[in-house]
Parts: C-alpha cells; structure tokens; sequence
C-alpha cells in the first residue's frame, strides 16, 4: 500500500517524500508545481501534475495506485499575501481540502496527516503555546487552516477518517547532505540570500512588537525533525491511535535580529539589514510547547539548534545558488 502526498514537490513536501522512501514505503505524489519543483521529487516516488482540486485526477489516483494513507502538504502558506488575496488562499486551502475529504470518503480511505500551522494561534497571551489555547488566527492563512481542522474534525466524528493536524511552528533548515532545500521568501532563505550577495539587503518588518528587541520572536523547527513527526503521526494513525492535534516547534524562541546574527556568523558575510514599518497580520511572538506530542508519539527534535538550522540551510543555497533547475 502506499502514501498520496499532497504537494510532494514543494520544500516541506519533498522532504517527506525523500524521507517516506528511505523508510520503504511507497510513495505516490500530486502537485500543480506552482510553488514546488519536479526535479526537488525523490525518482523512487510515482509523480502526477495536477492540483488537488481536481476531482477527477483525484479519483483517477484513488482507482489506479493502492493508497492507503495521505500526508497533506498542499496549502498556500503566505500570510501577508493572504491578506492581499484572501479568496485565492479560501479556494485552494479550504475547498481543495473539502474536494481531498470527499474523494477519501468516496474511495474508504481511513488516515490523513495534514500540515497544520502555529498561526492558528494568533497572538497567544502566554510565553508557551500548547494545544488547548484558543485559535485566533491574524490573517486568511491561519483562518484557513484553522477551518480545514475543522473540517477533518467533523469529518473523522461523522465517518470514522482519522486525522492529526501538526500545528508547526516556523520551519527551516534542508536535508543534511544539501540536495533538498528551500526556495521559499521565509526570513532564513532570504537573509542567506543577502549573505551570498544575490540580494542588496536584508529588510525586517517592524522593530514596535512586544519583544525584547522589537522583532518578532519565532520557534524554529529543523524540517527533518518535522517530517519525523509526520512520519511518527502517520504510524499512530496505521496503528490505531485517535485523531488528535500537536505542536511541533523547538520549544525556544529566537527574534528576527538574532536570526540574521547567527546568519552572519555562520556564513562570516555582514548581511545589511533595514527595519521598514511592520504589516499587520503578525503576531509577536510564537513558541511551541511539545509536550503532548513528546508524551503521546515520543517525537523529539534532533536537529533545531538554530546555528544548525542555518547552517544546513547555508550548503543548500551554496549547492544551488539559484533555486532548483537553474543552477
């Protein structure tokens, strides 16, 4: 039987794949490309083009690959473009993952994995975020995930489809070996950016939020110990274990000034910086507590050290100094 990963060419997604095949499993993938990459995909995994929208593509995979469990990766993830564009980010998170429920109902597919995201949280009153505190999520992206829990939610009550959502906190890093990283306009990719000279500067938004240097605070977490996690959930699910929602994040935070810091001394380059006014839409800080996925699944991150996420980072772009296919 085999895994549907649900935008397998993406950065997040890639990485699962790769990791999926190293544990021997069989590994089916969908993706519109539009912000993933074919040749980031591992050649062991059977890849079909196309958007999980697609009813009838959907379908198509369902009746012709023996899928049993699907890992969902397919979601727009910009905040400050979903407050520009909230429809786009409402039709591709929300109703493709309404068009993927449907089709998994349709064909008795029992276990979905879904990438959920700590923006759910908005601006939470406490130092440690944990599972039980209020959604309030600050903008369409976070609003989407938050409704597309909800969905798997009602789903798995109404028709026995279990699910864990990982609400993940700021994901970073690439695989150890360099050959799959990110292409994504994140802090870390950008500012690593700047260090090779491909960028002028570096710009931060906003030095007023309620931090000790007055930029945001965030929990990196290395993305392999993020699709341990998901492999670990999708195992608890194949074994019997009931829907559920965790954390995953390092369980420290670090500001946008001490990331660029550590940037500049791990790859020796000055990094120019400018703070211009802050947007809306983000909180002031955001740290996980793990404790309930360390209690449930034993998960542990190995690899979060912030100095490692970058530097992990840093032998990526030195690799691929342009983006995947341009090198």
């Amino acid at each position: 039987m085999a895994v549907l990963v649900l935008g397998g060419a993406g950065y997040i997604g890639s990485n699962a794949v790769d990791a999926l095949i190293e544990k021997k499993y069989e590994v089916v993938v969908i993706d519109n490309l539009s912000t993933g990459y074919k040749i980031s995909i591992d050649k062991k995994a059977k890849f079909y083009e196309g958007d999980i929208r697609d009813r009838e593509l959907l379908k198509h995979i369902f009746q012709v690959e023996k899928i049993d469990s699907v890992i969902h990766f397919a979601a727009l993830s910009l905040g400050r473009e979903s407050i520009d564009n909230p429809l786009k980010y409402f039709n591709n998170n929300i109703f493709g993952t309404q068009v993927v429920l449907e089709v998994m109902e349709e064909f008795d597919i029992k276990h979905i994995v879904f990438s959920s995201s700590a923006t759910v949280y908005g601006n939470s009153k406490t130092d440690y975020v944990n599972e039980d505190i209020e959604t309030s999520p600050l903008n369409p992206y976070g609003y989407s995930k938050v409704v597309m829990e909800n969905m798997m939610n009602w789903v798995s009550k109404a028709k026995g489809m279990t699910f864990v959502a990982l609400r993940y906190f700021n994901v970073a890093g690439a695989k150890k070996n360099g050959t799959l990283g990110e292409v994504r306009p994140r802090l870390i990719p950008t500012v690593l950016q700047v260090a090779q000279g491909r960028k002028e500067k570096m710009t931060l938004f906003g030095d007023n939020y309620k931090t000790k240097d007055g930029t945001c605070v965030r929990d990196y977490i290395h993305v392999r110990d993020l699709i341990d996690a998901h492999i670990l959930s999708l195992e608890y699910l194949q074994n019997g274990g009931e829907s559920n929602i965790f954390n995953i994040g390092a369980g420290k935070g670090y500001s946008n000034l001490e990331v660029v810091e550590a940037a500049r001394e791990i790859t020796g380059q000055p990094i120019p910086l400018e703070i211009i006014a802050s947007a809306t839409g983000d909180a002031d800080a955001l740290i996980a507590s793990c404790k309930k996925i360390k209690d449930t699944l034993g998960w542990e991150p190995q690899f979060s050290d912030i100095k490692e996420i970058i530097e992990d980072a840093w032998n990526w772009q030195k690799l691929y100094p342009n983006g995947y296919g341009e090198e």
